[in-house]
């Protein structure tokens, strides 16, 4: 499988595992910088990395300008960039076109004025490129490409005005959805949170390196055929209206992941449903920051021991 082309110049900050070591790294051109080996007093996670704060960022930034050592992109493996955060939410109803094909399919969902979140348990983490599983509990399997906003400073009660400043930066989500469980109950939360259902990536580029998040482009594929076409300008609450009214409630910390919304094109909406089946294979792509491709297979019947992340299994 292609990685996606990286040989701009953005920061993109990536989670990665080479020759069973996973370490954290920075993209430059074609190639992995591993941050760790060129710079042994960063901290070893993302999550830590970005707990460091500014002064993390301007190392790893010098790091990208000076580094001799490279490894090759296409010879590593990217995990998800923040394979251990502490929160994992989205955002439900936040695009004017889901909105209406939800409308328009009358589907018995109420539509409050009001932001509407749930929680997608940490453990639905997945890598960018990683197998999904279709449950054998339900087949009513569905993707909903997204934009993420991965925050990196600790806030509380964050004005909308400076909202967006605790934004480490953004990647690329895809909102696995298992429908008649996610319907269960108003919360949303069991449907939403299914193992390998949370798969992100391929790497954060860096906050500064997108001006506006509310002027990208964002697609999904499954297998060829494009079923999402929208863009982030549609949300009916902006990145930092999420952030203010997230923080008024709790504090937020780095590496904690907002999903933003999907646009229409739901498999659940269609008509008939056309819902994921194994050897399908999703792609979903947000201009400037690139895209992640998850193969559809069947998930393991029996009790599966599970080595912790990072062991690069």
């Amino acid at each position: 499988m292609s990685l996606p082309a990286a040989t701009d110049s953005l920061m993109k900050l990536v989670t990665f595992t080479w020759r069973n070591k996973t370490s954290i790294g920075a993209v430059r051109d074609d190639t992995v910088i591993d941050l760790r080996q060129a710079a042994p007093q960063l901290p070893e996670t993302m999550r830590r990395f970005l707990e460091a704060g500014g002064e993390a960022l301007e190392i790893a930034r010098r790091v990208v300008e000076s580094a001799r050592d490279a490894i090759p992109l296409s010879d590593v493996r990217l995990e998800a960039p923040v394979p251990d955060p502490r929160k994992f939410l989205g955002i439900g109803g936040n695009t004017r076109s889901h909105l209406e094909e939800v409308r328009a399919a009358g589907v018995p969902i109420r539509h409050s004025p009001h932001q509407t979140w749930f929680n997608k348990q940490v453990t639905c983490i997945n890598g960018p490129y990683d197998d999904v599983h279709l449950p054998r509990i339900s087949h009513e399997l569905d993707y909903e490409g997204e934009l993420a906003m991965v925050i990196g400073r600790r806030c509380r009660n964050v004005k909308q005005a400076r909202a967006l400043e605790v934004v480490a930066g953004y990647t690329v989500c895809n909102d696995i959805s298992v429908r008649d469980w996610q319907l269960r109950a108003p919360t949303a939360t069991l449907g939403k949170s299914f193992d390998t259902h949370g798969p992100v990536g391929p790497w954060i580029v860096t906050a500064d390196e997108i001006p506006d998040p509310h002027a990208l482009s964002l697609r999904t594929w499954v297998n060829d055929e494009l079923r999402m076409d929208g863009r982030t300008d549609e949300f009916l609450h902006s990145c930092d209206e999420m952030i203010a009214e997230l923080s008024s409630v709790f504090t937020l910390e780095p590496g904690d992941i907002l999903t933003t919304g999907s646009p229409a094109g739901v498999g659940a909406l269609m008509q008939p449903p056309r819902f994921l089946r194994v050897g399908d294979v999703v792609r979903v792509e947000v201009e400037r920051i690139g895209w992640i491709e998850n193969p559809i297979i069947e998930a393991p019947a029996d009790f599966v021991y599970l080595p912790p992340r990072g062991m690069g299994a």
